[in-house]
This record gives structure tokens, C-alpha cells and sequence, in this order.
């Protein structure tokens, strides 16, 4: 009996592979993009106390709510108890309420609330300022690279959520303990 012959992938299309080098390249612009984030932010936005992991969490509302605690958790990438205490830290802001279920009245849900949808529109337009400001200052060559580049970016983000499991851990999405977390 003859053994089958081992399956070999066809050959990859001419893309020359990605070195340890680009990929910390890659690393360091990404940190040094957050750094600046967090650091144009506070000049144009100073009063800002928010924490990104709320921001996120503020953003994930924004997309679908009312949510339950366990489907942002899930959304987010966190853990129920870390989603449940940054709840908890918006619930004292006022910008977001918790209440129940419309269909299941023992079941609990979160919702923004309008002073926590304000200032989430303010953060994102502050963000977007800056960040179009700053493109505005690339030449029209460097903006086109990073307009071409975001597809393949949010593809990588895709990657590196399915490579980090299905658990949610603490810290997760930069929250600390305090539940602060960078841009």
C-alpha cells in the first residue's frame, strides 16, 4: 500500500515576507500613535478624565444598547467583573444607567445616557480634529499610503483578536487595575 503523498500548500504569491524587524517597527509606531493620541487629546480636550477602557466600553454602547454586562464583556475582550466596575465608574459620571431587559425584566442592561452621549461625541470629534489636522500636514503621497494602509490594518486587528483566544482576561484592552487604560 502505497503512503499518499504529503499535502503541500501552493506556493504563496510573490509578497516578501514581513521581518522580526517590521513587525517591532510596526510595535513602536503603534505605541508612539497611542502616546500621541492620548497626549493631542488632553491639549485640545484638557478637561478629559475619562480612561480609554470607558471610552471603549462608552463606544461599544454607542454601537449596540442597551447590552448586557456579559455581551460588552465579550465584546470588549474583559472580563464581567472588569466590565461590571468600569459600569460602575460610569454609572457615577452619569454617563451611562443600568436597567433591565425590555423583554426579560430580570435580566440587567446598560445604556448610555445623554450627557454619555455627548461626551462621547465630543471625544470623537476632539480625536477627529487631530487626527485631521495632522494628516492635513502629510503630503499627499504620505495620506494616500495611509488611507491604502487601513484595510490591511484592521485585517491585522482581526488577526490579533482570533490569535488571542476566546478569554477574557483582566487587562485586557489596557485596563489596569484602576480601570485607566492608554489610548
Amino acid at each position: 500500500m502505497a503512503t499518499p503523498a504529503p499535502h503541500t500548500p501552493p506556493p504563496a504569491p510573490d509578497v516578501p515576507e514581513l521581518s522580526d524587524a517590521t513587525a517591532q517597527q510596526l510595535t513602536d509606531v503603534v505605541t508612539r500613535l497611542r502616546r500621541a493620541l492620548r497626549t493631542s487629546i488632553r491639549t485640545e480636550y484638557p478637561w478629559e478624565a475619562l480612561p480609554m477602557a470607558q471610552i471603549e466600553l462608552m463606544q461599544a454602547l454607542s454601537d449596540q444598547s442597551p447590552a448586557r454586562v456579559g455581551d460588552l464583556a465579550t465584546r470588549q475582550r474583559l472580563s464581567a467583573s472588569t466590565v461590571s466596575g468600569l459600569i460602575g465608574q460610569l454609572m457615577t459620571a452619569g454617563l451611562v444607567v443600568r436597567g433591565t431587559h425590555a423583554d426579560d425584566r430580570r435580566v440587567a442592561v446598560v445604556e448610555l445616557t445623554e450627557a454619555g452621549r455627548r461626551q462621547l461625541a465630543d471625544w470623537q470629534a476632539a480625536h477627529q480634529r487631530r487626527i485631521g489636522a495632522a494628516l492635513d500636514r502629510l503630503s499627499g503621497e504620505e495620506q494616500e499610503a495611509v488611507a491604502a494602509a487601513l484595510p490591511a490594518l484592521a485585517k491585522l486587528v482581526e488577526h490579533l483578536f482570533a490569535g488571542s483566544g476566546t478569554g477574557a482576561e483582566e487587562g485586557d484592552a489596557g485596563a489596569g487595575s484602576d480601570g485607566k487604560a492608554g489610548a
